[in-house]
């Protein structure tokens, strides 16, 4: 199991090295939230298309978070991560053990998704595909670290 640590960088995207984590927690609002295992959230505000196996095969079915219309997500509760990547054009892909593949492209006009994790990790998916990093110190809920 991975520990979670520190995302890799590349010329066109980010690897996050969450292999390993497990869904243990959906949230539901006007947004999708995946909380993983040490401290990571993935938090979806776009469509976002699921599928299973190649894409040629299932070309699976689109969220739709704005409108909670999200059911199909809960496939992912206890499914563990094998891959995270956060492309430098605001896309995001991860692959699950349970053969589910989710893909949340960037949006035009607003914040796609974010994802979140301990030491201060943020990744946010910019209106019109871009992609926003930081990272620092994680602060507590009192400000303090």
């Amino acid at each position: 199991m991975s520990t979670g640590g520190d995302p890799r960088e590349y010329e066109d995207r980010w690897v996050l090295d969450l292999r390993g984590l497990g869904v243990v927690r959906i949230r539901v609002d006007f947004r999708l939230t995946l909380v993983l295992d040490a401290g990571w959230e993935i938090v979806l505000e776009g469509s976002t298309r699921l599928s299973s196996g190649s894409v040629r095969a299932d070309p699976g079915v689109v969220l739709a978070p704005e409108s909670q219309d999200v059911a199909a997500a809960l496939s992912l509760f206890g499914a563990t991560v094998l891959s995270l990547v956060a492309f430098k054009s605001g896309s995001l892909r991860a692959v699950f053990d349970n053969g589910t593949r989710l893909r949340c492209p960037s949006d035009p006009s607003f914040e796609a998704w974010q994802i979140a994790g301990p030491r201060g990790w943020r990744f946010v998916s910019l209106p019109g595909g871009d992609l926003a990093v930081w990272r620092g110190a994680a602060v507590g809920p009192n400000g303090t670290n």
